[in-house]
Formats: C-alpha cells, sequence, structure tokens
C-alpha cells in the first residue's frame, strides 16, 4: 500500500504545474491517476468497499473534469455527487457514526453553517451558471450532506480525520465554483484558484484514505 500512496502522492505533486495549462492527455492522466492509484490503495489495504468506490468515482470525475466541453463538465459533476454518495454511505454504515451528535454543540453550529453556504451558494450560482444551472443546484446539498454526515462519525483515532478531509474537499469544491461561475475574466484571483484547489482536493482523498483504510504497510 506504501508504494502505491507514493506514487498517488508523486502523481498529486506531478500535477501542480499543471493545473493552470489547457486541457490535454497528459495533464488528465496525471490528475486521474492521482486519485485512482488512491482507490487502489485502498484495495490493496482491504479498505471498505464504499471507500474503494468513492475514490474510484471521484477518480473518474476527474478525467471527465478534466476534458474540455459542456458535456464533460457535466460528466464530472455527476461522477463527484455518486462519489459523494458512496462516502455518505460509508460514513453512516459505521457502527460508531451516531446521527445524534449533530443536534448539539459544535456540531449543530456546524450542521447550520453548511445550510447556510448552501442556502448562499445556490442564491450566487443559479444566476450564472446558464444551462448547468440545474446539474449545479443538485450538487451542492450533495456536498454538503456529505460534509454533515462526517459530523455522525466520533472524533477516535484515524476517524478524527474525517471531519477536517470533509471540510477540505467542500473548500476546494467552493473555491472551484468561484473560479468556473462567479469570477469575472481577467480577475487576478483566477490565476491563483487552481493551486488552492488541487491540494485542497487531493488532501481530502488522502485524508479519506488515512481514516478507513490500515495502517500504510
Amino acid at each position: 500500500m506504501t508504494a502505491l500512496f507514493l506514487a498517488a502522492l508523486a502523481c498529486a505533486l506531478a500535477y501542480l504545474p499543471l493545473v493552470a495549462r489547457d486541457p490535454g492527455a497528459l495533464r488528465s492522466t496525471v490528475k486521474t491517476a492521482a486519485v485512482a492509484l488512491l482507490a487502489l490503495a485502498a484495495w490493496r489495504a482491504q479498505a471498505p468497499m464504499l471507500l474503494i468506490l468513492a475514490l474510484a468515482l471521484c477518480a473518474l470525475g476527474d478525467w471527465c473534469l478534466s476534458r474540455p466541453g459542456e458535456r464533460a463538465f457535466m460528466a464530472g459533476v455527476g461522477g463527484f455527487a455518486a462519489g459523494h454518495l458512496a462516502y455518505v454511505a460509508l460514513f453512516l454504515t459505521r457502527a460508531s457514526s451516531d446521527p445524534g451528535l449533530l443536534v448539539s454543540g459544535w456540531r449543530l453550529a456546524a450542521l447550520v453553517g453548511l445550510a447556510v453556504l448552501g442556502a448562499a451558494m445556490a442564491a450566487r450560482l443559479a444566476p450564472r451558471a446558464g444551462a448547468l444551472r440545474i446539474p449545479v443546484l443538485v450538487y451542492i446539498p450533495v456536498i454538503l450532506g456529505m460534509g454533515a454526515c462526517a459530523l455522525t462519525l466520533p472524533p477516535e483515532g484515524a476517524l478524527a480525520l474525517v471531519p477536517l478531509a470533509a471540510a477540505s474537499f467542500i473548500a476546494s469544491d467552493l473555491i472551484l465554483a468561484w473560479e468556473v461561475f462567479l469570477f469575472r475574466p481577467g480577475h487576478r484571483l483566477l490565476r491563483l484558484a487552481p493551486y488552492a484547489i488541487w491540494p485542497l482536493y487531493w488532501g481530502a482523498q488522502a485524508g479519506f484514505l488515512a481514516a478507513f483504510a490500515a495502517p500504510l504497510s
């Protein structure tokens, strides 16, 4: 498993200089491999099948999003939505998962924050998403639902990584939404956004792997 994880890390690092380049076969292959190898590492570690499925679906989403065109973008959104649903199932089917944790303390505050964030993003994106309005609006509750379900797990051992990884995933998608739909052409932050999205996103996937797979060996 260690060799596969290191290969995934190498691909993730190799992709950083490519994040702002135009779509191309090399760019798509390196990006997809960085997560597909995590799925293979999870399989090698005999991790839960739902984790393997989630990582594989996200790798498929990576390939689609790295290709040009609206159809590829919609396929990528679909792949990631399915990946998030697999994560939701993974979190909720753990023996230690307790949805009752969501109704008190900081988790309740976080849940309210996710709801406010979702409403705000839907209001901002709906007028700007054009033909992609419906898939974008469907995707918002899916990823935020993944974040909410991550809060049902107790902060014990490696599972303490799950809420942090979920927050990192949400942050990467939030920046991506601003990059694609909200920033005006030529905005100076457009050049920086890809370099923030990729570490947050890949770090989230690696965090999920570390939380649910056996120790690297």
